[in-house]
């Protein structure tokens, strides 16, 4: 047999380099590079390795190792999962702060290989620096606290036990149903052994996507179970998109007249003034799928978690018949909500109902019109909000209706958490394919900056717009000296509310008068934060780092600073201050956040209540 010697890291990166996918026989090199941070734990291994022999990958300096991790994952779903940057990094506090970036990854279904520094296999030198001691298990590191954030975890404790982890790594990162974050821990001494490795091993491979197909009995079952249903309503998850499926459900949803609502990740899979397609649903969803979901007897959910957001807590879908049928390659997510599973590839398994539909002759029972008012109805509401003026400060809605009708129509826009996303869901005109590009599984605060700049290596020919709220923007922004280093240039688009209002919010909704969320001076000697609210110069913060930056406090500042940031040819920033509470919400939808049965307010109590007679209203699993 003919062999290699290669150090373990060396031969890591040797197989990553030669891995590849084809989904409907279009070839693609599914491993662009490595986004790395290098510390004692990794920088004598993969960081030799990548400096003498690293092949075609590229190699992308990261400044936070949580923020570097949310540019891969957001690579990654940019390009719909066809396409991936690992992360290596140093032992320790370098591994953990990836385990954030590692759970937002797995819960959205999005690959994301880390491979981060483990203590020594040997053990000579314990305890090393960084070191994790856990006197009752000896075997424990820092990188176990990935275990339950992975969908595949392995430690390489000898340089041969590579080649089984690395080929089980590709088997669940290229696994359509199952993929998420892979984490191969890699002990320091270890990276830098050698083994013979056998030539064959480094061959080039291609990993087919083959499109799993529903059996016949489950499209049967789906086709009686449509047949008999006069109202159905789709709700199109992220699964749509990552399935390539888009153009089949419009033509299923042309055909048989049914309204198409989407999830956050879902949103874009048909165009935003298509006539059936009725926006967001659920907790942030639009007043028009709302008021349909509540009507439906019967809910297609293609691609879709069933999240609390998208099923309002399981209140949005109150009909006394409805039922769920829902279309996964996920079988864990094709049986929620005692739904008819037609588990398979989303775009096959929505042809073969197509064909199966029109011959028994299926159509809705839409009256004509009835879809165009509520949709009109909504569309107004939109304008309205988007027109929105007060003297006394720049409304969000206002400010997000500017954006929307200044930006390139083919622009990619980036979110994750705060009011943003809300707002985003119900309002926002998704321009192309592509352009919405929100991280809502786990809306993890800090993921708007580093996902845009992941973004931007993706789609380099595309604007892309970070919009973010100043929290979020205070948590993580590292990776703007990044997008600097690395010439790929985005837009930061901050919405300064002056601190956490999307949850200060949420807290008066429920009884509070409010309390830790906003970002103010502390009243002396022994008071809270009631002071004077916190000066913080962003643009200037911006200009610090090497951006260009901008501040807009009203519609035609904004329009002008827009045209101005598109011009710009290095990473830009835009301080947008807005009026605090001036974002939307309600549109008949509710949220169990769980409010405190015993409280010294009343208010408390009087809002426990009220959740109780929603949650009666709900269903129970």
């Amino acid at each position: 047999m003919s062999t290699i010697r290669l150090t373990m890291a060396q031969a890591l990166l040797k197989f990553l380099d030669q891995q590849y996918i084809s989904i409907d026989g279009v070839e693609t090199k599914f491993v662009a590079g490595v986004m790395g941070i290098f510390g004692h734990g990794n920088v004598t291994g993969i960081g030799e390795a990548l400096e003498r022999s690293p092949g075609n990958l590229a190699f992308v300096q990261g400044k936070n190792e949580q923020g570097m991790a949310h540019a891969a994952t957001a690579y990654a779903k940019q390009l719909n999962r066809t396409s991936i940057y690992a992360c290596t990094t140093s032992i320790g506090p370098g591994a953990l702060n990836m385990v954030t970036a590692a759970g937002t990854a797995t819960v959205n279904r999005i690959p994301l290989l880390l491979l981060p520094g483990d203590n020594f296999a040997s053990r000579q030198p314990d305890p090393v620096l960084q070191q994790v001691e856990a006197g009752h298990d000896y075997t424990i590191s820092a990188t176990d606290c990935f275990k339950p954030v992975s969908k595949y975890w392995d430690r390489i404790v000898r340089p041969e036990q590579l080649m089984t982890a690395a080929l089980q790594a590709m088997r669940v990162l290229t696994d359509p149903a199952d993929t998420g974050t892979v984490t191969l821990a890699l002990p320091q001494d270890v990276q830098a052994e050698a083994y013979d490795y056998p030539a064959s091993f480094f061959d080039k491979r291609v990993h087919v996507v083959d499109r799993q197909q529903p059996s016949p009995d489950a499209v049967k079952r789906a086709v009686e179970l449509v047949a008999k249903k006069r109202k159905p309503l789709i709700v199109a998850g992220g699964g749509v998109q990552y399935s390539f499926a888009t153009e089949v459900l419009k033509a299923f949803a042309e055909k048989f007249g049914i309204p198409v609502a989407e999830t956050q990740a879902g949103k874009g899979s048909l165009p935003w003034d298509h006539p059936l397609n009725v926006g967001g649903v659920g907790v942030t969803g639009s007043l028009a799928a709302n008021k349909l979901a509540k009507e439906a007897d019967l809910i297609i959910g293609v691609g879709t978690r069933y999240s609390d957001f998208t099923t309002s807590s399981k209140s949005a879908f109150p009909h006394q018949d409805v039922q769920f049928l829902n279309i996964n390659i996920n079988r864990s997510d094709a049986v929620k909500l005692e739904g008819t599973a037609l588990s398979g590839d989303a775009k096959v398994a929505i042809m073969q109902l197509t064909e199966a539909l029109a011959e028994a002759g299926y159509a809705s029972g839409y009256k004509d019109g009835e879809i165009a008012a509520v949709n009109a109805e909504w569309n107004a509401e939109i304008d309205r909000l988007y027109s929105l003026e007060r003297e006394d400060g720049f409304v969000q809605t206002q400010a997000l209706g500017v954006i929307n009708e200044t930006i390139d129509k083919d622009a990619v826009i980036v979110c994750a958490a705060g009011s943003l996303p809300g707002d985003l869901q119900r309002l926002w005109r998704v321009g192309s394919p592509g352009g919405y590009h929100m991280e809502y599984g786990f809306s993890c605060m800090g993921y708007e900056v580093s996902g845009a700049f992941g973004a931007a290596i993706a789609e380099p020919n595309r604007e892309v717009y970070s919009l973010v709220g100043d929290g979020s923007y205070l948590m993580l922004h590292s990776e703007l000296v990044t997008s600097l280093q690395e010439g790929r240039k985005l837009t930061v688009l901050l919405f300064d509310n002056h601190g956490y209002q999307c949850i200060h919010n949420l807290q008066r909704g429920n009884g509070s008068d409010g309390f830790g969320n906003e970002f103010r001076y502390r009243e002396q000697p022994t008071g809270g934060y009631t002071g004077a609210p916190l000066p913080i110069d962003f643009a200037g913060h911006a200009r610090s780092l090497g951006l260009a930056a901008y501040k807009a406090t009203n519609a035609e500042e904004l329009r002008e600073a827009l045209k101005q940031a598109k011009a710009e040819t290095r990473t830009t920033l835009i301080e947008i201050p807005v009026l605090a509470g001036t974002n939307t919400s309600g549109y008949e939808s509710w949220w169990n956040v769980g409010v405190p049965a015993v409280s010294e307010s009343e208010k408390v109590v009087a809002a426990h209540h009220e959740m109780n007679k929603k949650l009666a209203q709900a269903k129970a699993y």
